[in-house]
């Protein structure tokens, strides 16, 4: 029974990963930009602003990773530091919401950790073989 079930839940990851790696880092290296500027944007208060500099210049950081010939970062790591990216981006959206008192950097940072963790559950962390 155990057996099957492990079987069926990686046979269901499998098949949901369909984001190719290139179009993983392409969405990251469009997106960094996006959620730099977005505290600006809607007018969040310095501590949200920090927060969000720092997310995206890590989430910059990961997507240059993939591509590059000599990256720092092995591809088996990748998924796993995109995960903590998105959790940290969720805790800190509620720490800074908390300290605040105001929902919108909550809003605005959960949703980035959620749109992350979606991305990379969606991703395909491998090459392809000609590659």
């Amino acid at each position: 029974m155990h057996r099957t079930y492990v079987r069926i839940v990686g046979v269901a990851m499998t098949l949901s990963r369909h984001i190719p790696l290139s179009i993983h880092a392409g969405i990251e290296t469009l997106t960094a930009p996006l959620v730099m500027a977005a505290p600006f944007i809607f007018g969040l208060d310095a501590p949200a602003a920090m927060a969000c500099m720092v997310i995206g210049a890590l989430h910059l950081y990961l997507a240059l990773q993939i591509a590059g010939p000599q990256r720092t970062i092995p591809l088996s790591a990748h998924a796993g530091y995109d995960y903590a990216l998105a959790g940290f981006a969720a805790v800190t959206g509620l720490v800074t919401g908390a300290i605040t008192g105001t929902w919108a950097p909550v809003i605005l940072l959960v949703g980035i950790g959620v749109a992350q963790v979606a991305l990379t559950a969606s991703t395909r962390f491998s090459f392809p073989r000609s590659a």
